[in-house]
């Protein structure tokens, strides 16, 4: 199988390897996502009880206060963050914590990778080639 590439905007450089844990629903790290465990603590969101931990989370966009940088900060001194973060859009909350972070963060792909992906695909975030590469 050939491997599908999307181009996309850097929002935190880096490159990260891993399974997606997608969402159709904006994501919101404080009061959403145990920072000691990754796990989505949130009842209403689409992913409760999951982890997100070590995987690539795609999700439209993020939301929620500002203190969700720090979460996200925590998640990462904790190693329970995300491998890399894909949104559609990056609003400034979770762009901020994955820079603070050091973890790859992309948006704007030229496609979109909420119908393209699914949950247990392989991906590669490259933010400083400002691609996606679908390898599964």
């Amino acid at each position: 199988m050939t491997a599908v590439i999307i181009k996309c905007r850097k929002i935190s450089r880096g490159k990260a390897k891993g399974e997606v844990i997608l969402s159709h629903e904006p994501l919101s790290f404080l009061g959403g996502v145990d920072p000691k465990t990754g796990n989505v603590i949130d009842r209403g969101h689409q992913l409760y009880k999951q982890n997100i931990s070590g995987r690539i989370l795609v999700i439209p966009s993020g939301k929620g206060s500002t203190v969700g940088s720090y979460v996200i900060f925590q998640m990462a001194k904790n190693n329970t963050a995300p491998q890399a973060i894909i949104a559609m859009e990056a609003e400034p909350i979770i762009a901020t914590g994955a820079i603070m972070a050091s973890i790859p963060m992309v948006d704007h792909p030229e496609e979109d990778v909420l119908e393209i992906l699914t949950d247990g695909d392989l991906v590669e975030v490259d933010a400083d080639a400002k691609i996606i590469k679908k390898i599964n």
